[in-house]
């Protein structure tokens, strides 16, 4: 099994990626295997909630703010040939929320996987190594800064390494604070000399960011890996705007064409000819159009109760994704 202690900064930046499932989803699904244990402080848990909103927001503000500044650019500079730009950046602009929403529900995942790691909790052999580790200025205290919580997760991860057999419980620390773990002069995916000995041992990694976790998976799981990111990870992109706009079309004229048709039918029963005639003359030239652009065999039915369930069904979660209320299905 795989041992990892992953610092905060790592996990906010694994969640701010539009990518970040890959990871999520392998992690998670290597934990339930039994083949990987996430070593969780729980100052990693309260640190990462503590930010998890500032960090969504800014998230989505940020993306706004800059299709607005392209706007605006546009609208002043974009002369008579910009028309087709600003619709094209109306309909990103659209799709920022939903970009915010698919992103950020990486947060709500990695906090699950945090709570379902095993709980390390530093003991007074970790506060008093803590303290010698400030009194000598070493890293993470090298630097004029409040280190304490760096400290903490660095002795937390030290004891866990002197408790385990490296040739068989392998472990790693991935953080993305190069600053206060790094090697202050070089390469920043060394850790810094003050750290250096808790990864001379074979067996135990540093890992700097994402890329660094990245690294250590694929060091130690191999093809294996590499097949669950293929199997387990996909990409799902959010509908542009005029996409959604056609197919709430589409479905607006093919269950308005059913719906005149029936309205015909009853009529046709009932015997109201006066009232056929009219219906007749104001849906003719409607339903010419609709037959026109859908001619594919049972676009436009008959159709099932299920298949007309279905339509209606589709009609109303696209209207309330642009902005309707449920359940609306005028026609």
């Amino acid at each position: 099994m795989l041992h990892i202690l992953v610092d905060t900064s790592t996990w906010l930046d694994l969640s701010k990626r539009r990518d970040g499932q890959r990871w999520i989803v392998a992690l998670r699904s290597l934990a339930h295997q039994g083949q990987v244990e996430l070593l969780v402080p729980q100052l990693v848990v309260e640190e990462f909630e503590r930010n998890r909103d500032r960090i969504e927001a800014s998230m989505t503000a940020s993306v706004a703010q800059r299709f607005k500044l392209i706007k605006e650019d546009l609208d002043q500079f974009g002369g008579t040939d910009s028309e087709h730009a600003l619709q094209v950046i109306e309909g990103l602009a659209h799709q920022v929320p939903l970009i915010g929403a698919m992103t950020t529900r990486n947060f709500s995942e990695v906090l699950e996987l945090l709570r379902q790691g095993k709980t390390v909790e530093p003991t007074e052999h970790e506060h008093r190594r803590v303290v010698l580790r400030g009194l000598a200025k070493q890293a993470p205290f090298h630097r004029s800064r409040n280190s304490v919580a760096d400290a903490v997760l660095v002795e937390l991860y030290s004891t866990a390494v002197d408790q385990a057999d490296l040739a068989g419980e392998p472990h790693a620390f991935v953080t993305t604070n190069s600053d206060d773990f790094s090697a202050p002069q070089g390469d920043k995916r060394l850790p810094h000399p003050d750290l250096a000995e808790m990864f001379d041992q074979e067996g135990s990694t540093f890992g700097l960011g994402v890329d660094g976790l990245n690294a250590i998976l694929l060091d130690h799981f191999g093809q294996e890996i590499e097949e669950l990111f293929a199997e387990s990870y996909f990409a799902e992109e959010p509908r542009r705007l005029d996409e959604i706009t056609a197919a709430e079309q589409l479905l607006h004229d093919r269950i308005w064409y059913h719906r005149s048709l029936q309205h015909e039918y009853r009529l046709l029963e009932q015997g109201d000819v006066e009232e056929l005639e009219r219906l007749v003359a104001i849906a003719g030239p409607g339903r010419r159009r609709v037959e026109a652009c859908y001619q594919e065999p049972g676009q436009l039915g008959p159709y099932s109760d299920f298949e007309l369930g279905m339509l209606n069904g589709k009609l109303s979660a696209l209207r309330w994704v642009l902005g309707s209320e449920w359940d609306f299905l005028d026609t």
